[in-house]
């Protein structure tokens, strides 16, 4: 029988704790295996977009305890799994949100894992998902952010209000930046233009951390071009479940175009001066 992909709050916070309980799991394992070192596997869109062994071998920790608590749901990760569903679930999986900071043994990482579905509700991201159920752990601050539609969002349990609504001028701006010079140097001339018209700019490494900081009221807005659904899917639904308000560029959904964060009543000045930045490229 299909199961239906509206479901109870009971049905969503049974989801989460899968989510949360194998995201926790796996960034065990990942900050583990970081002490022992690092090897690089593979590079993807340039030489500095890196796959580390360690993003393989979580990816597959995920994939195999979803297919055993949740045999029926799809999955899709960023290191390749792609796995078709009857269920109208799809788990939408990045085990090392951050693999540069990985690399690098800086401390802000994360094990992102969500649970989406495809129905054209609204809260719909530019790829046609929607996320339910969300958990991402940052294993070296012992960090579970987890939220589930409707729920809304917690960090290790307690609930969290979201950012404050904060003028563009005194707000703290976190993004990130594409591996491709082509996209590198676009990314930098909009900073150029917005950094003037902020309080500061943090480029932290990781959407999904972005994402949940935001949640957690650490930064005021956020923004970036080019995320894949597995950067963004659980961060963007614990961000909102907190309260923060997201867009695209102009009417456009969010997701890999632009995603905008911020509170609802500041996240519409940010989206006016990156529309304004990318008028002039």
């Amino acid at each position: 029988m299909v199961e239906a992909p509206h479901r109870s709050p009971d049905a969503l916070a049974s989801l989460a704790d899968i989510a949360a309980t194998l995201a926790r799991s796996v960034g065990d394992t990942i900050r583990s295996l970081r002490e022992t070192g690092v090897d690089v596997a593979a590079t993807k869109t340039s030489i500095n977009d890196v796959v580390t062994a360690a993003d393989r071998r979580a990816e597959k920790l995920l994939t195999a305890g979803l297919r055993e608590l949740r045999p029926d749901d799809g999955i899709l990760g960023e290191e390749g799994a792609s796995i078709e569903g009857s269920t109208g679930i799809t788990w939408v999986v990045d085990p090392i949100d951050g693999t540069v900071n990985y690399l690098y043994n800086l401390p802000v990482y994360a094990v992102s894992v969500a649970a989406t579905v495809s129905d054209g509700a609204a809260g719909t991201m530019a790829d046609g998902r929607r996320a339910v159920v969300g958990a991402v752990y940052l294993p070296v601050t012992d960090e579970l952010f987890t939220a589930w539609q409707g729920g809304g969002a917690q960090l290790n349990g307690v609930p969290l209000d979201g950012p404050a609504e904060t003028p563009l001028g005194s707000a703290l701006v976190a993004t990130g930046f594409g591996y491709t010079v082509e996209r590198r140097t676009e990314q930098a001339a909009v900073v150029q233009r917005l950094i003037p018209r902020v309080r500061d700019i943090r480029r932290i490494g990781s959407a999904a951390a972005d994402l949940c900081f935001l949640a957690a009221g650490r930064i005021d807005a956020y923004y970036e071009r080019g995320l894949q659904p597995w950067d963004y899917a659980a961060g963007a639904l614990i961000a909102h479940e907190a309260g923060a308000a997201l867009l695209g560029r102009g009417h456009d959904a969010p997701g890999e175009p632009m995603l905008i964060a911020a509170a609802p009543g500041s996240v519409g000045e940010l989206q006016a001066e990156i529309e304004a930045a990318y008028a002039t490229l």
